[in-house]
């Protein structure tokens, strides 16, 4: 039946408008599919390279395989064979006090420089790129420069000597391994965080820093009484990925000791072997990779414990850091009263 329009082109009485859907527009969830598309790239990547390892990690840790060969399952006796495993118990001391030498600094360092460069300091971007560029320095190539500067006769002992101090053994002794190690992820990532506190300093408002000088406040009151308490988030942040990253300490030790049959040992006395390290050398130089794999989701729960340590002792309540930024604004505001 013909549509009979009225004079303006409106339809008739009791008639319906047709429709003018054109048969370019997709109906239904056709219309979702090229938005899909665009972005199953990430996807596929991600089930291929991220999802898919770590479910067949998780299978690898109950099966006995040495890459080539038929799998064997053994059930949890990987996980029986880690526990009562020396050697990965000294890795996982090790890997725990290059950890706590190398963070608190690191963060504490961190902390300063941000707000050093929140001031107002001359050439503030230049300091910015000097402290990134660590971060995004080939590590092996750094770790060899480093080498040479802690060896026996480097650029390290050689300013002690000059002062009147003797050598230290930096890579031939328990604590100057240690410490070697540690001052090469210091920094590393000193830089890194600097940054990220610095974002977080620019949030603060300026009105809180204003009162903290109104009410005589030095840079050190400042820093932990006002800068500190409203950094918590940050600082939070900056806990975690470090945990993570000090918790998987690799390069450094690989690399630093590779003379020592080709950097699987950690140096003398095993006293560089961390965590990663011992799982590279079991999985990758011994072809154990069901034990490999089996250390690596025990790294994970460890990991994860320290996480949530790290975020019960430095996350709080916003209450809990009001009160004093409160009395500051307060009396701030009662000087500009009078």
């Amino acid at each position: 039946m013909a549509t009979v329009l009225d004079p303006a082109g409106a339809p008739a009485a009791g008639e319906r408008r047709p429709s003018r859907r054109t048969g370019s527009t997709p109906p239904g969830r056709r219309r979702h599919l090229p938005p899909l598309l665009a972005i199953s790239p990430f996807y596929v990547l991600f089930a291929v390279f991220g999802a898919f390892p770590v479910v067949f990690s998780m299978y690898l840790s109950f099966q006995d395989w040495d890459g080539i060969g038929d799998m064997r399952f053994v059930g949890l006796r990987q996980y029986g064979w880690l526990v009562r495993d020396s050697v990965f118990w000294h890795a996982v001391l090790n890997t725990f006090e290059i950890w706590f030498l190398s963070t608190v600094p690191m963060l504490f360092l961190a902390l300063v420089l941000a707000f050093l460069l929140h001031s107002q300091v001359r050439f503030a971007g230049a300091y910015r790129v000097a402290y990134f560029i660590p971060n995004v320095t080939s590590m092996v190539a750094m770790t060899i420069v480093f080498g040479s500067v802690f060896a026996q006769a480097g650029l390290a002992n050689a300013v002690l000597r000059a002062v009147g101090l003797d050598g230290i053994g930096w890579l031939s002794s328990e604590w100057g391994i240690k410490s070697s190690v540690s001052l090469m992820i210091i920094w590393r990532w000193v830089g890194y965080n600097a940054l990220i506190f610095l974002a977080g300093l620019q949030a603060i408002p300026t009105e809180h820093f204003e009162a903290a000088r109104v009410d005589g406040a030095n840079s050190r009151q400042t820093l932990f009484r006002v800068v500190v308490p409203q950094l918590r988030p940050v600082i939070l942040f900056a806990a975690i990925t470090s945990t993570i990253n000090g918790l998987q300490i690799f390069t450094e030790s690989q690399v630093l000791f590779q003379s020592t049959d080709v950097g699987t040992t950690g140096g003398p006395g095993q006293e560089g072997m961390t965590i990663v390290l011992y799982l590279w050398q079991k999985a990758f130089k011994e072809h154990q990779f069901g034990y490999g794999a089996a250390m690596g989701w025990l790294l994970f729960a460890i990991i994860a414990v320290f996480t949530i340590i790290n975020w019960r002792l430095v996350s709080g309540s916003d209450d809990d850091r009001r009160p004093g930024i409160t009395a500051l604004l307060r009396r701030k505001g009662a000087r500009d009263g009078r």
